[in-house]
């Protein structure tokens, strides 16, 4: 089978568009998640969320496409376009056949759904836009990307809650190493701070609704005063190779994606499996599928919600399979910074990931002031940590019980 590589990241993010300036505010630590404005949340438990700032659309779209598309496919054709500039590659007639996109999302254009949801209730159905089903749905960010961009190879969109940009990403690496195409393009988008989106959660009972005054503070994993996780929306995109594409065309590599494993719990709609027993499963395949031990990992870029069974059930299950390592081992929550991206937080912590392996340096997980007795291992409290990476892991974990780990390592020539 193939080696597949990273060679290009796109990020749309609550702290920053593009990798670079993404990077550099979560390793200080820079917090993303405000009072939400764009909509009255009076009248809402939670009033905060993690929102993309500064984006507009018209650098990466024509006119119309600027005005007329939904959020949630913005997003995933700016994080690809970057991807594609940072990668030094451009899709021609001759390679597109060869070049595929993956890319999931949660929850699609639940923004054009309210939208026509009020036009029906006020006008009537012959007032529907006909792009009421197709900004709807979570596959047209694969679909629009594909055409915006011209890829004509594997297409597809996994829809697995907040692992979807996981799957996503591992399924490309298959495409891959199968020889399937030469490029992907892989990651998840999302955007659903929205009055249903976010009172939806707030029904749920998922978000953290105590701290509306102090946003900065809300989003805080693995401490022992969480209380729910914080919406944000965005979108993260690896560029994915075969090696021989790759080094055949000079490109720059950033890792090596060497595993990808997943799991189900088969046990509650939201709530994780008790003793983390299906990401125990999920990570134990991937470092199979790696063909690396427990001792190999360096880092571990965790799901890290900030709800309480989550950050418990992960610790948990990170003990399990790591045993007293576990103790020894970075494990940090890109969450804590830009809350949670539902189905594109995979692709976001995974851009993350490959440059905590390239530059040699941990995010933190702020906000982290109380130690929890359930949750005990090195959360590279608040302040990022210089050290050299190896082999990382990244998690998600998804409602359903859809569990998603990828594995990188840091690229060199030999095996």
């Amino acid at each position: 089978m193939n080696r597949v590589v990273v060679t290009g990241l796109g990020a749309i993010t609550p702290i920053g568009i593009g990798h670079r300036t993404f990077w550099e505010n979560l390793i200080a630590g820079k917090s993303g998640i405000e009072k939400v404005t764009h909509f009255d949340v009076s009248a809402y438990a939670a009033q905060i969320a993690a929102m993309v700032k500064d984006f507009n659309p018209a650098d990466y779209l024509d006119k119309k496409q600027a005005r007329r598309l939904v959020k949630f496919i913005q997003y995933a054709i700016a994080a690809a376009q970057l991807g594609l500039k940072d990668a030094g590659f451009t899709i021609s007639a001759e390679n597109a056949p060869r070049v595929g996109v993956y890319i999931g999302s949660g929850i699609g254009g639940i923004d054009f759904l309210e939208d026509q949801a009020r036009t029906l209730h006020e006008k009537g159905p012959s007032k529907l836009s006909p792009f009421t089903v197709p900004f709807m749905i979570c596959d047209m960010a694969a679909g629009y990307v594909s055409i915006n961009v011209g890829a004509k190879g594997p297409n597809s969109c996994i829809v697995t809650a907040c692992a979807s940009g996981t799957h996503n990403i591992g399924e490309a690496f298959r495409v891959l190493q199968k020889g399937d195409a030469d490029v992907m393009l892989a990651g998840g988008s999302e955007a659903a701070i929205t009055p249903l989106g976010l009172g939806s959660f707030c029904a749920a009972k998922a978000l953290a609704t105590v701290y509306n005054d102090s946003p900065h503070a809300a989003s805080r994993p693995f401490e022992a005063k969480r209380a729910g996780f914080v919406m944000g929306e965005g979108s993260g995109i690896l560029v994915l190779e075969t090696l021989p594409h790759a080094k055949a065309r000079g490109a720059k590599i950033y890792a090596e994606v060497i595993g990808y494993g997943m799991s189900g719990d088969a046990h509650h709609i939201t709530a994780p499996a008790p003793g983390g027993d299906g990401a125990v499963r999920a990570i134990r395949a991937t470092l199979k599928d790696a063909n690396i031990s427990p001792e190999n990992v360096d880092y571990i870029n965790a799901h890290g919600t900030s709800t309480l069974l989550n950050d418990k059930f992960e610790t948990m299950a990170i003990k399990t399979v790591f045993g007293e390592r576990a103790y020894k081992l970075p494990v940090s929550s890109n969450k804590s910074m830009i809350g949670h991206l539902l189905g594109a937080a995979g692709g976001v912590e995974a851009v993350a990931t490959v440059l905590t392996i390239k530059n040699g340096v941990i995010p933190p997980t702020i906000n982290y002031e109380e130690k929890d007795p359930d949750c005990d291992l090195d959360y590279v409290p608040n302040i990022a940590r210089k050290q050299e990476v190896n082999i990382a892991i990244s998690e998600s974990f998804g409602f359903g019980g859809h569990n998603a780990i990828l594995a990188f390592k840091k690229y060199t020539p030999e095996a």
